[in-house]
Parts: C-alpha cells; sequence; structure tokens
C-alpha cells in the first residue's frame, strides 16, 4: 500500500513538472514572432517605418517643435488610437479628446516610441507585445499581441 502512495505521489509530482514545462513561455521566439510579423505587415502596406534599438517600428508621420527631454515624469498629453495589429477596429481611442498621462506610466513602447516626436508630432508604433501587455491577455487585447498605435502629442510638459 505504502508503495502505491509513493508512485501516486510521484506520478503527480512528474504530472506538475511536465505541466510547468508544457506552459513555459519563450519571450525570445515570441520577440522573433512578432518581429516577423510587423516587418511583414509594414512591408505589405508600403509603411516607412523604422525599426529601434529596443525592437519597436515607428513613424514620424509629423515630427513637431520643440526641444523635450523626456524623463519618466514628463506629462504627455495625446490624442491615440490602438488596435491589435492587422486588426481594424480599435481596442482604445482617444476618441478626439486629448488625454494626458505621466510616461513613466505607460506601456514600455509608448516610453519608447513617444520620444521620438515633439509637440504637435505624430507618431505610428508598431509595438512587439513585450513591450505591451505581453504574455497576458487584457479585456479586447489576446496574449502576445503586437499593438499598432497611432499617437498625436498635444503637449508636452
Amino acid at each position: 500500500m505504502r508503495q502505491i502512495k509513493y508512485l501516486v505521489l510521484l506520478a503527480a509530482v512528474m504530472g506538475g513538472f511536465a505541466a510547468c514545462k508544457r506552459d513555459s513561455f519563450d519571450a525570445e521566439a515570441q520577440f522573433r514572432a512578432d518581429t516577423t510579423a510587423i516587418r511583414s505587415y509594414v512591408t505589405a502596406n508600403n509603411i516607412p517605418a523604422v525599426k529601434d534599438k529596443y525592437g519597436v517600428f515607428y513613424q514620424v508621420i509629423t515630427p513637431g517643435t520643440g526641444n523635450v527631454t523626456y524623463t519618466g515624469s514628463t506629462q504627455v498629453t495625446v490624442d491615440y488610437s490602438g488596435k491589435v495589429l492587422g486588426k481594424s477596429e480599435n481596442f482604445d481611442s482617444s476618441a478626439g479628446t486629448a488625454r494626458t498621462f505621466q510616461l513613466g506610466g505607460l506601456i514600455p513602447g509608448w516610453q519608447i516610441g513617444i520620444p521620438y516626436i515633439q509637440k504637435g508630432g505624430k507618431v505610428r508604433l508598431f509595438i512587439p507585445s513585450q513591450f505591451g501587455y505581453g504574455n497576458s491577455a487584457q479585456a479586447a487585447i489576446p496574449a502576445n499581441s503586437v499593438l499598432d498605435f497611432t499617437i498625436e502629442l498635444t503637449n508636452v510638459q
């Protein structure tokens, strides 16, 4: 009887380890997949996006004016829309009413991309999932989603 208990316990532990291995997330592979998806999308749609050193692709539509040096505490007022790459419907939008945020409180993709423009500027960001919401689903955003944001910077302080 004791041997059966140990065998059952051993099987349960082994099953637990097997489940953990199956559920492991490979961030590097996801980043490569995201980069491939972005590259394919911008090429197919003739979007002149540039890949920065972090892996965020951006298209400066209008550079804006000024010489703000951005920090995490910089307040940015933006009019924006965001969708999952390749989808037509927005999952979020300021709907024409600019909203103010502290840059350091935004997703990393915005923290990386907004400094490419100044006040009055407009940028389109193609954000790999690791710089968005990662491998966790968020309401209308599936896990591991590449994000496509268009952001107009109406004010910066």
